[in-house]
């Protein structure tokens, strides 16, 4: 692991210090895992950005999947 340096102003500083009191975890675990997650959505947004964009250039044509209704294989009741 790397040491690295964070300026936080009072407020956001004291309510980690109490989020990381109340998960029992440290400051320093607190950040990580907070940063982890932050980046997991940063990654989540991203993919359905492209998607929508991916949907926007090719859009699906009404019914296009009615074509496989006659494939699908329902098991009797």
């Amino acid at each position: 692991m790397e040491t690295i340096q964070v300026v936080l102003d009072k407020k956001l500083l004291q309510a980690a210090d109490r989020a990381a009191r109340s998960t029992k975890r440290n400051r320093s675990a607190l950040i990580r895992d907070a940063l982890r997650e932050h980046l997991r959505r940063m990654e989540t947004l991203e993919q359905e950005r492209r998607d929508r964009d991916g949907y926007a250039k090719n859009p699906v044509i009404h019914d296009e999947a009615a074509v496989w209704e006659t494939e699908a294989a329902w098991p009797e009741p």
